[in-house]
């Protein structure tokens, strides 16, 4: 999609309603009331201007790495599994090699982390997609720890937000994380990926390297168990310290960031860290455990505010701190979100909210807590999106992975897009940040006795609503079954047509249903404004009714 207005990120909101209403006229041929943009909240607290701020660390940073018909990105946007031509919308993308020193961390309870292994050498890969030209460049960078739970990259924060991204003119970022996906990029391409490392600074017979569960217990026979996914040879661990690197550097004055737009200074005035799932739990730890230990060091963070995607309390909600350190219990305080410091947006999917019920806390707009948490109705966790705008199936197969399925027992994965909500949840970020106009509030899914409260048509009440359950013509699922990520992958049942007969007496009354819904839904702030003119664009061109 093109980018439709300025390079200002806050200047297309004067037109959000009004670019709905003009959807409506033009279907119909009536002047509707134009719905205006919602008018800004009092600054629930004062807006930070930016400017000078304290860097600290950087990686040493090689590249862009050439791209070519023999040798290309992993992930690249031309070579996802649905290709984008960036250059077509105003964007390019470049890869970088990343190398520096991480500690390796303990994480005492309920208190920030602790040095356990310091300076331990890594290399890794860092993606970034940009505006071509500095001057669409709106200033904000979405840097995203790449989700490896399929054992190799995905760029979840680029599928689910990326609508966002461009209209803004963000830049995006993703970082190779896990020691797993680096052993898939070396076999996708060796010459291209064979300098990254992400070596275990701990020889393989150090008690503290995972070899025994008791140091007198005889390493044949008492090996402490690791994760099918992590070896001695390699640290999970690593990934605390690359985050704040690359963020800082991204910050810097770098020649070698593409950010400074060949101009001596970066251009970028914030970072929002992004994690999804596994990710989304490293920035629990990282916002827990490490951001404390950067603005002790740093005098300010390298992140201006966090999204936190599918990930909370027992489902996903803190990972352990180094591989041979076990994960916080599912009650401990580590991994509540109080008091971070800085804005915190965290949204759970109807796959995972009630094993992720314990992420529940009030809303709060007061620094140091400002806390928003949503909890998406009729969206799935595992969607097909993620693996759209990831590495296509051929690139997938080469790096020595299986091709996650798209379709579970009960049918294709869930079409509900929920890119819907990470869209208006990173556009609320960032008017936080920068506005001090704090996000909308809302009810989480309703549950009594440990489930769902659902209404007539199965699905469930309370949560981040959209016309898919308020106009419905579907029953939608959170669970599946089947192979893979199949239980936290969703799928809809479409109505009879009978029932879509007694619902909507027209087309033109379903389209006006959900019409009347989105207007409120937008005007509200929990969608933006061109996802308001999609649904209703999809609404018009449906054949219900």
């Amino acid at each position: 999609m093109h980018r439709i207005t300025s390079s200002s990120p806050r200047a297309r909101a004067v037109g959000r309603g009004l670019l709905v209403a003009g959807l409506v006229t033009a279907s119909w041929g009536a002047a509707a009331p134009a719905v205006a943009a919602p008018a800004p909240e009092p600054a629930s607290t004062p807006a930070d201007s930016g400017g000078e701020r304290a860097v600290g660390p950087v990686p040493q940073v090689s590249g862009p790495l050439p791209s070519s018909d023999e040798s290309h990105p992993f992930g690249g946007a031309a070579h996802q599994e649905v290709p984008e031509d960036l250059g077509a919308i105003g964007y390019t993308e470049e890869e970088f090699l990343a190398s520096g020193t991480s500690n390796v961390y303990s994480w005492p309870e309920d208190a920030p982390a602790v040095v356990r292994t310091a300076d331990a050498p890594y290399t890794t890969r860092v993606l970034v997609r940009r505006p071509a030209d500095a001057d669409d460049f709106s200033g904000n960078v979405v840097v995203e720890m790449l989700n490896p739970s399929n054992l190799f990259d995905l760029n979840i924060g680029w599928a689910l937000a990326r609508e966002e991204i461009i209209d803004n003119g963000d830049a995006w970022v993703g970082i190779t994380a896990k020691p797993i996906a680096v052993d898939a990029l070396k076999t996708f391409d060796a010459e291209r990926y064979g300098s990254l490392s992400s070596a275990n600074p701990l020889p393989v017979d150090d008690p503290a390297n995972c070899s025994v569960v008791d140091a007198d217990a005889d390493p044949a026979t008492e090996p402490t168990p690791l994760p099918a996914d992590t070896t001695q040879a390699t640290e999970n661990g690593l990934v605390w310290d690359i985050y704040t690197q690359v963020g800082n550097w991204l910050r810097s004055d770098e020649t070698s960031n593409p950010l400074t737009y060949g101009t001596g200074g970066t251009a970028v005035e914030r970072a929002y860290g992004f994690g999804y799932s596994q990710t989304g739990g490293y920035l629990v730890n990282y916002m827990k455990a490490v951001h404390p230990l950067v603005v002790a060091e740093q005098g300010a963070p390298t992140y201006d505010a966090y999204l936190v995607g599918v990930a909370g309390g027992a489902f996903a909600g803190a990972y352990p701190m180094n591989q041979c350190e076990p994960a916080p219990p599912v009650d401990d305080p580590r991994r509540d979100l109080y008091g971070i410091g800085v804005p915190v947006i965290q949204v759970m999917s109807q796959s995972d909210y009630l094993r992720g019920i314990g992420s529940r806390r009030p809303d709060s707009d007061i620094a140091p807590d400002q806390f928003r948490h949503y909890e998406m109705a009729g969206a799935g966790h595992a969607t097909p999106f993620e693996l759209y705008y990831s590495a296509s199936s051929a690139d997938i197969v080469a790096a020595g992975r299986e091709v996650p399925p798209q379709a579970c027992n009960e049918g294709p994965r869930s079409r509900f897009p929920s890119s819907i909500f990470f869209n208006a949840a990173l556009d609320n970020l960032d008017r936080w940040v920068r506005d001090g106009v704090a996000p909308p509030r809302s009810n989480p899914i309703v549950v009594e006795r440990g489930e769902p409260v659902l209404d007539e048509f199965g699905n469930v009440q309370g949560g981040l609503r959209s016309p898919f359950l308020d106009v419905p013509t579907s029953t939608w699922f959170g669970t599946a079954t089947g192979a893979s990520f199949c239980f936290i992958a969703g799928y809809e049942v479409p109505f009879e047509q009978a029932r879509l007969d007694e619902l909507y007496s027209s087309h033109r009354d379903y389209v006006t249903q959900v019409t009347d819904n989105v207007i409120e839904l937008q005007a509200a702030g929990f969608l933006t404004y061109y996802d308001a003119y999609e649904l209703i664009r999809q609404a018009k061109e449906s054949d219900v009714g």
